[in-house]
């Protein structure tokens, strides 16, 4: 059995939850959004609260069962909510700023990196902070990932991209063998 997909999902009075067939539609304060609902599960959904069941017992589909309840929770809380995520540019003379619907990289190389924003994702730049935002916390993680693929964290200096919060490890480096 699958400990997350036996748990219900709450729904906010500010959402609004319909099962059409096999899709389930999610609308709320930041958007809406959907999700196909695969064959051999059923949805219940009663007064306040979202359950997903299992139609069959077979052993993968109880893995799926806790992998599906997991994105209808995130489609819910993206809707009411939405998803952020934060990077931190450093290192002399790397920079980022917004043209339009792209992303303008420098980061040290003898050419700037040009990303352009996916679709439903909002992205602001403060000094050296990113922030990516949106309601689909797939789109939102997979755009950082991609912008923090472009520099990764140098470990001797910690020049590069990374999450706020994230603990960078560093290295030593060379020292000199003093002499006794």
């Amino acid at each position: 059995m699958s400990r997350i997909g036996k748990k219900e999902i709450n729904i906010p009075n500010s959402v609004e939850v319909v099962l059409e067939e096999s899709k389930l539609k999610v609308k709320g304060s930041k958007g809406e959004d959907f999700l196909i609902i695969k064959n051999g599960f059923k949805i219940n959904i009663k007064d306040n609260a979202l359950s997903v069941i299992p139609l069959e017992q077979k052993k993968d589909t109880f893995a799926q069962w806790g992998t599906l309840r997991a994105l209808i929770n995130n489609l819910i809380i993206g809707v009411d909510k939405g998803f952020e995520k934060q990077l931190e540019v450093n290192g002399v003379g790397y920079r980022a700023d917004i043209d339009g619907a792209n992303l303008n990289l420098k980061l040290g190389y003898s050419h700037p990196i040009i990303l352009s924003v996916p679709e439903g994702l909002d992205v602001k730049v403060e000094k050296n902070i990113i922030t990516i935002s949106g309601i689909s916390k797939e789109k939102v993680g997979q755009f950082a990932a991609k912008i923090k693929f472009q520099r990764p964290v140098e470990p001797y200096k910690g020049k590069g991209i990374h999450y706020v919060g994230e603990k960078v490890l560093r290295k030593a480096g060379k020292r000199v063998a003093t002499t006794a």
